[in-house]
């Protein structure tokens, strides 16, 4: 063991969100942050060049989103030890990030009291997933999914559209559309078509 600091590359587009990241992480005598960046982009070219101990990514940013980058940054670093920060609590996004080598997921909300407890079990090559989300995973896991044809009309009614516009829309029967409109309800559990978009937007179904 040596005395060297975690360091760590911050990537959010929100300068106000990397300030209170970079404060809270330099309180610790054991962290320092050594780059920032404001964009998947820029993520990416900062850690080529400073190959941190710890990135912690943003899952959506202009340019590239977080997601994207992470994947390009574990095809190209395997061994990168990288936390996704959200403001989103949705299953869909936790799993595509997990998908895409995330091996922790981090709240906004909740920064302050794990954000310095992620950072040092990412830097032990451990993962970390806070109690409400690994259950929001495991309540998820073995739920029926969505079929492409129902996230389509579920797109559709979040644009404002009605059945039979949708209908038009698709080609296809105002009938077949009720269909799949009830079979999506159901597997959201949801009371209506706004609780169906209200869910579906947490979930990371549909991006608000």
């Amino acid at each position: 063991m040596t005395d060297r600091k975690i360091r760590i590359l911050i990537a959010d587009d929100h300068p106000l969100m990397i300030e209170g990241i970079r404060a809270v992480i330099e309180s610790q005598p054991d962290m320092e942050v050594v780059a920032e960046a404001a964009d998947g982009l820029e993520a990416l070219t900062l850690y080529r060049t400073h190959l941190p101990d710890v990135a912690l990514i943003d899952l959506q940013m202009p340019r590239m989103n977080g997601i994207d980058a992470i994947h390009l940054i574990r095809n190209e670093f395997p061994t990168a030890r990288i936390g996704i920060l959200t403001t989103y609590r949705g299953d869909v996004r936790a799993s595509h990030a997990i998908k895409a080598g995330a091996q922790a997921y981090l709240l906004k909300t909740a920064l302050r009291t794990e954000l310095t407890e992620a950072v040092r079990v990412l830097a032990v090559g451990k993962r970390y997933f806070p109690t409400a989300i690994a259950a929001d995973l495991a309540d998820h896991l073995g739920k029926e999914h969505l079929t492409r044809r129902e996230l389509e009309i579920l797109g559709l009614i979040a644009g404002g559209l009605s059945n039979k516009e949708i209908a038009d829309h698709l080609g296809l029967a105002e009938d077949t559309i009720k269909g799949h409109v009830r079979s999506l309800m159901d597997k959201l559990s949801a009371r209506n078509r706004t609780h169906a978009v209200a869910i579906a937007v947490e979930r990371g179904f549909v991006t608000p």
